[in-house]
This record gives C-alpha cells, structure tokens and sequence, in this order.
C-alpha cells in the first residue's frame, strides 16, 4: 500500500496495519500446521545425562532448530519427543510428571508421548537417540 500523504500514513492508518500483522500471526502460530524443522541430525548432541536427573526432562533446540525433550526414564534410559504438539503446533512444556500445551490444554505422557489428555489427537512424534559415552545423541 502506498502513501499519498506528504507526512507519511495516518495513525489510523497504522493502527489498521498493526492490526493485520498480529491477526497474521495469530493465524500462523495456531494454522495447524505441522512441524516443518528437520530432524536432528544423525550424531548430534542433545544433553549429557549428567544435565538430566532420572525422571526429569529438559528441553532442548537443534541445530536445525527443532524443539525437543529429553527425558531420563532410568539411570540408562532416554526417551526424546518432538516438543510441538499434534493438535496445532504450540511448543509443549513439562509439567509435573506430564508434557503440557499452553495453547489449547492437550497433555502428553513424558514416556512415549501417548494423548493423555486432547484435543490433539496424535501422540508426539519420537526422536530416535543414543547414549554414547554420558552424552544423548540423535540417530
């Protein structure tokens, strides 16, 4: 849209703009669209264990720039899920001994990512990983 006004756009004119750039990204954060991040890739680092205490999770970003958690289920067991939620992409959180999405309520279980709780219908996806040397590492 061009001005045609010598000063520059109107302050309703930018209110009106304002607007629209947030309806856009309301619409993009909650479109339903599905994890577009790769995988990590294959012998990347996620955490060492000694970051994660058995039973706990931590988070963690990619260099591909996927959210993950890590969970610790034994002294030397991992479970890695993909942090973005079925339902429509919000970035699920720990939360006590389940995986929760702030946006619209859906529960996952920490373990395997089962649906505990919807409306997301799927589980999380699974992050197949390794521990080589104290250290969870993606497959």
């Amino acid at each position: 849209m061009v001005c045609a006004h010598p000063l520059g756009p109107s302050r309703r004119q930018v209110l009106a703009w304002a607007g629209v750039g947030a309806a856009a990204l309301t619409v993009a954060a909650c479109s339903g669209e599905e994890d577009t991040s790769p995988p990590p890739e294959p012998g990347e680092a996620l955490a060492t264990l000694e970051d994660i205490p058995v039973g706990e999770s931590v988070q963690v970003r990619t260099s591909a720039g996927a959210e993950v958690v890590v969970t610790r289920v034994s002294e030397e067991e991992v479970v890695a899920l993909s942090a973005v939620c079925t339902h429509q992409g919000c970035t699920v959180r720990r939360e006590s001994t389940e995986l929760a999405c702030p946006c619209h309520g859906s529960r996952f279980a920490v373990a395997d990512g089962a649906v505990l709780q919807g409306p997301a219908e799927e589980p999380l996806p699974r992050v197949e990983v390794r521990i080589e040397s104290g250290t969870v590492v993606a497959v």
